[in-house]
């Protein structure tokens, strides 16, 4: 554990127990069916390799590096804790050799790792019955839970979401299944295809962090104020004095929204190009994705209730949403003006991945890299 003055700052093991405790359980299917679900997800992320490489032209390195995994709810959570642990232990160290020197620290070790623990399970607990895939950039290897063994993420699918989803939307389980494998396989091979993109992401990312001068007890006053509004415990609607902002956006320093914003840019970039090559690998392998992206698409504008849009714009998950449509509009613009080889130029080094502008002037960053490439 993370200590500051002797207390634990989070306690990571009361987060997973906590979390596994109150996630919801999934859809209702049988032994059997549970089975062949599995089976076929494997099968499915198996295929996906050679068809997005086909249609993306991206080589990739060795993948037996980048496992994949099959997971339920709170084998997300376990995974998704220890890659918080990795990514975030600069923060907390920062965090710890300031307590001592802060006004709150005080209080912030009366309060505690056990109740942040707590609530941030409650999070965890809220996002495991919504992610249906996900690629761990970020992955330490666990007893339960391989990661590749030289810096490879892995790639994980939450079954019973899927499940759960494609029941929802009533659409065609096998195509509905192979189009989300689709779209996680696509952040496996942009990783795997361009050595250099992981070591950028988390360069960026503790560049952000190491820039942070916030007071810790405002990041654990703003975790407890999402999970109470998950519990139902803060009036609706009421929104703190910074009206409410994210968690990323209330620790920007100027240099951090510098760096937040190239972030924002390559998780756009990645989020599109996952969209687009789910949808252009989909009519040769998934006979009604166009069915299926519309009725997925009514889903994510849609929403759920006034409960999730609030934990949405306080978890920045809105941010996530308008990346798949920017990025996606991106990718598909530059494709459309310079095929597939000259879109691939983004993938050459940090220089050419698109700024934040860019991602919403396409023809900028083609008119940049590409005049720069032919001069």
């Amino acid at each position: 554990m993370t200590r500051i003055g002797g207390a634990e700052m989070v306690d990571w093991n009361l987060a997973v127990a906590t979390a596994t405790r109150l996630v919801r359980p999934g859809p209702e299917v049988s032994r059997d069916d549970a089975r062949a679900v599995v089976a076929e997800l494997r099968r499915h992320a198996k295929a996906s390799e050679q068809h997005v490489r086909e249609y993306t032209q991206m080589g990739s390195e060795d993948l037996r590096d980048t496992p994949i995994l099959v997971v339920d709810r709170p084998g997300w959570v376990r995974a998704n804790v220890a890659g918080f642990r990795e990514i975030l232990k600069p923060l907390l160290d920062k965090m710890q050799e300031r307590r001592g020197n802060t006004p709150g620290g005080a209080v912030l070790g009366a309060v505690g790792g056990k109740v942040t623990g707590v609530e941030l399970g409650m999070l965890l607990s809220f996002l495991a019955s919504r992610v249906l895939g996900q690629y761990e950039t970020f992955a330490p290897a666990t007893r339960e839970l391989p990661a590749g063994e030289n810096g490879g993420g892995r790639l994980l699918l939450v079954a019973p979401n899927i499940v759960h989803v494609e029941r929802e939307l009533d659409v065609q389980p096998h195509d509905f299944r192979l189009w989300v494998c689709l779209h996680e396989e696509t952040h496996r091979t942009q990783f795997t295809a361009v050595p250099w993109l992981r070591d950028h992401l988390e360069g960026e990312i503790q560049s952000f962090l190491e820039e942070t001068e916030v007071d810790p007890m405002t990041v654990l006053e703003r975790i407890r104020e999402a999970a109470q509004t998950l519990a139902g415990s803060r009036p609706e609607g009421e929104e703190g004095d910074d009206g409410g902002r994210s968690i990323v956006e209330i620790v920007q320093t100027p240099a951090q929204r510098e760096i937040l914003g190239r972030l924002t840019a390559v998780m756009s970039l990645l989020e599109g190009h996952a969209d687009f090559v789910m949808d252009g690998v989909g009519p040769a392998v998934v006979p009604s994705v166009a069915e299926i992206r519309e009725k997925f698409q009514q889903r994510r504008q849609r929403g759920a209730s006034r409960l999730d849009l609030a934990l949405r714009k306080l978890l920045g998950l809105d941010a996530k949403l308008r990346q798949y449509r920017d990025g996606e509009r991106f990718v598909r613009a530059v494709v459309d003006q310079v095929g597939m080889e000259g879109f691939n130029r983004v993938w050459t080094s940090p220089n050419t991945l698109p700024t934040k502008s860019e991602i919403s002037k396409p023809a900028d960053w083609v008119a940049r890299v590409h005049r720069k490439a032919e001069s």
